[in-house]
């Protein structure tokens, strides 16, 4: 996809996350608002960027499937960088819905 656009897990994922900014369980949260270097010419973007309601930051990616070196990048990112680095999965309606979340 082309960089901006969401497709349509990540745009429901963004209202999720707009909804808990609402409640106030995170501060902030920014889709593609991050650019991290992991060697020279390649880098990862996380689809969100949140900001928790302690302070910390988190990097989120929506993933349907993985993509070939998707994995590898954000395991290298989550070596490289301070964050907690988090995949999230959308969990289909007749199994209850909502979201899984995989650590890194």
């Amino acid at each position: 996809m082309k960089t901006g656009d969401r497709n349509s897990t990540e745009a429901a994922y963004e209202a999720h996350l707009d909804l808990l900014m609402k409640v106030g369980d995170i501060q902030w949260f920014k889709f593609e608002g991050l650019k991290l270097r992991l060697a020279d010419n390649t880098f990862y973007t996380p689809d969100f960027t949140v900001m928790n309601k302690d302070g910390y930051i988190e990097c989120h990616e929506v993933k349907g499937y993985w993509m070939d070196d998707a994995k590898v990048k954000i395991k290298v990112a989550s070596a490289l960088y301070p964050f907690r680095f988090v995949a999230i999965k959308a969990i289909a309606k007749k199994n209850g819905g909502g979201w899984s979340v995989e650590e890194f």
